[in-house]
């Protein structure tokens, strides 16, 4: 069996890909690989293993060989999954390779909107600590998590894990409905909730439902200084009202890892805010970058591997 990984660089320079070596005769590795690249290259390939290249119907059927897809992460979006279910080429996903180091990346996210830490750090980089009349800044009131309340949409592994960690910090936690399911679901739904909560983290798929599910009406709904985070997928929050809520002071602060296009070649409204006086942090989509969490995501596709390599 010959496969060919298309975008090893996906996972960083530091990741030992030895397990995918010895699980079949031939492994060609490419750091990098566009969609048109991609055919010629897994031309007689049976293997595909593959994080981001998308893979279309056209490039599908151009492709006799192949019979296995690995997707070196939890979603097939950028596979033509229909195309790849006619021709009977398999594929195989990988889930929960990166839960402890996602919930740690929400837990930094969470104390740090908590703690004003983007406005003390900008007043401390403008000099104001150093022209202030006595010895500290207390410009920013911060918000003492202990006994606080914290709405997660989610209630997978990974929104578990973070409920574990903000339970350590004395956090009252409440998982909301399925968005979408709100009346055939026992758990409250969000905007049930959400003039009770002093935060919301949110841990889901992004969908019809979800798209958009922290709009500006929600917004509205919520404590003046809540705190909002999303570690999910972009589009998830409306970005540009939840941006105009948290300049207006109707949001206590605003952390995402996820932005609708990635990279955001073309910018975005919350990355040209960045330079403003906001509670506000923006992360590159590296909630899930440990170097544990990225091991984990060739251990598991080796297990994808050598489980379908079994049933041949």
């Amino acid at each position: 069996m010959k496969a060919v990984i298309l975008d090893a660089a996906s996972l960083g320079p530091d990741i030992d890909l030895a397990p995918l070596h010895e699980c079949v005769e031939e492994l060609v590795v490419h750091e990098r690989s566009t969609t048109q690249e991609a055919q010629a290259r897994l031309a007689d390939a049976e293997i595909a293993i593959v994080n981001k290249v998308v893979l279309d119907a056209a490039t599908l059927e151009a492709l006799p060989s192949l019979k296995l897809i690995c997707v070196l992460a939890t979603g097939t979006n950028n596979i033509d999954m229909a195309t790849a279910r006619h021709l009977k080429i398999a594929v195989k996903n990988v889930i929960g390779y990166g839960t402890a180091s996602v919930a740690q990346h929400t837990l930094m996210l969470l104390l740090n909107l908590a703690n004003r830490l983007p406005l003390y750090r900008h007043d401390v980089a403008a000099g104001r600590w150093n022209q202030s009349s006595f010895f500290c800044l207390m410009d920013h009131r911060t918000l003492e998590l202990e006994g606080k309340h914290l709405a997660i949409v989610g209630q997978g592994e990974l929104g578990g894990r973070v409920a574990l960690l903000a339970e350590a910090l004395g956090m009252r936690v409440t998982f909301t409905a399925r968005p979408g399911n709100e009346t055939h679901d026992a758990r409250p739904g969000l905007h049930e909730l959400a003039p009770d909560v002093d935060a919301i983290s949110l841990h889901c798929p992004l969908s019809e439902a979800t798209h958009h599910l922290i709009d500006a009406d929600l917004l509205a709904r919520l404590r003046r200084d809540a705190l909002l985070i999303n570690c999910a997928r972009g589009s998830i929050i409306d970005e540009v009202a939840a941006l105009d809520a948290l300049r207006a002071g109707r949001l206590g602060g605003l952390a995402v890892d996820v932005l609708p296009e990635e990279p955001p070649r073309d910018g975005h409204p919350l990355l040209d805010a960045l330079h403003e006086p906001l509670n506000l942090i923006v992360t590159p989509h590296n909630a899930w970058i440990t170097p544990e969490a990225r091991q984990n995501v060739v251990s598991l596709t080796v297990d994808n591997l050598q489980d379908w390599l079994r049933r041949q």
